[in-house]
C-alpha cells in the first residue's frame, strides 16, 4: 500500500491555497498532501518541498520532475528559514508540517523502523546522519538508554528493558530488528507482551526519535515559522504522539502572546471514524493550525 496522506482535506482546508500562492510541505515524502494543493495554486502558485530522506526525495523527484510549480530539496526542515531565503519563499502563504512516518520507511527502506521485519538496527532518515539506533543500543550507557526509552518513548518498562539490552549486548551484539524485540520480550511481563499495542511499539518509537532528533528539529523548525510566513500566512502542524503534540501546542501559544499569530485550531482536528477505518496509521493524528497577524 502506498503513503496515505493523512487528515487530507482538513490540510487543504487550513491552508486555503488559491491561485499565485506560495506553499512549504516541509515533509514532502510522496508529496501526498502537495498533490491536492496544487490544483489549488494554479496559476502561478508554487510549492517549495523538503524532504529529509535522500531516497524518498530521489523517488519524488522522479515523479514531479516534468511539474514546473514545484520545487523539491534535499533537507531537514530545522533549516526551514535558509531553504526558503535560497528558493525565494521568503514570505510564504503556508507552511506545512505532517511529523508521520512515510510508508515507505516501514515497508521499503530496509533501515530497521519495523519490528514486525528482521532488518538492520538503522533507524536513520537521512544517510547522511552518523548516529544508528544500533550504536544506541550496543554502546551508549543503560541511564541514558532508560531514559530515551522513559522521555521519546513514555515506557513504564525503561529501566528494565535498558538493564537487558545491557545484559544481552555482552553476549553478543544487537545488530537486528529482530534482536531488539527478542530483548524487550524478555525484559517485560507476559501481560504487556499481550497488549492492543505491541509491546516493542514504545522502544522503536524512542530509538527512532533519538537517531533523528526529531524533537529538536520540530522545535527548531517551529520557531522559524513566523519569520517565514507573510501577514495572514498560515502554519498547519500534524502531530503523531504527545510529545510533538505538547511541543507545537506550547510554540503555538508562544506565537499568540507574542501577538504575532492567533491559533485556529481551539482543539486538536482529529481524523473521522471512516478515515481511520480506511487508514489505521491516521488514528493518532493530530492536527493544528496558526494564521500570522502582525510582523
Amino acid at each position: 500500500m502506498g503513503h496515505i496522506p493523512v487528515l487530507l482535506n482538513e490540510v487543504v482546508n487550513y491552508l486555503a491555497p488559491k491561485p499565485g500562492d506560495k506553499i512549504i510541505d516541509a515533509t514532502f515524502s510522496e508529496g501526498g498532501h502537495s498533490s491536492a494543493v496544487l490544483e489549488k495554486i494554479r496559476p502561478g502558485g508554487k510549492i517549495l518541498g523538503i524532504e529529509i530522506d535522500s531516497g524518498l526525495y530521489k523517488k519524488s523527484k522522479g515523479v514531479f520532475y516534468n511539474i514546473p510549480e514545484v520545487i523539491l530539496i534535499n533537507g531537514n526542515y530545522r533549516n526551514l528559514k535558509k531553504i526558503a531565503g535560497e528558493n525565494d519563499f521568503d514570505e510564504a502563504d503556508g507552511i506545512l508540517l505532517d511529523l508521520g512516518m512515510s510508508s515507505r520507511h516501514l515497508e521499503e527502506s530496509k533501515r530497521g523502523f519495523s519490528f514486525m521485519k528482521d532488518e538492520p538496527l538503522d533507524m536513520r532518515y537521512s544517510e547522511k546522519e552518523e548516529l544508528t539506533a544500533g550504536e544506541i543500543v550496543n554502546q551508549w550507557p543503560p541511564e541514558t538508554i532508560g531514559k530515551i526509552l522513559e522521555e521519546y518513548g513514555e515506557e513504564k518498562f525503561a529501566r528494565s528493558i535498558s538493564k537487558e539490552i545491557v545484559e544481552a549486548r555482552k553476549r553478543k551484539p544487537i545488530i537486528s530488528t529482530f534482536q531488539l524485540v527478542g530483548v524487550v520480550r524478555k525484559a517485560v511481563p507476559l501481560w504487556y507482551c499481550q497488549g492492543r499495542i505491541n509491546f516493542a511499539t514504545k522502544t522503536f518509537q524512542a530509538m527512532r526519535i533519538a537517531v533523528n532528533d526529531e524533537l529538536g528539529n520540530l522545535a527548531a523548525g517551529l520557531k522559524q515559522i513566523p519569520g517565514v510566513l507573510k501577514n495572514g500566512g498560515r502554519g498547519v502542524v500534524i502531530s503523531f504522539h504527545s510529545l510533538e503534540d505538547r511541543i507545537v501546542k506550547n510554540s503555538f501559544r508562544e506565537f499568540k502572546k507574542s501577538g504575532i499569530a492567533e491559533i485556529m485550531t481551539r482543539k486538536p482536528i482529529r481524523p473521522s471514524k471512516e478515515e481511520i477505518t480506511e487508514n489505521p496509521r491516521s488514528r493518532s493524528a493530530k492536527l493544528r493550525a496558526i494564521r500570522i497577524v502582525k510582523k
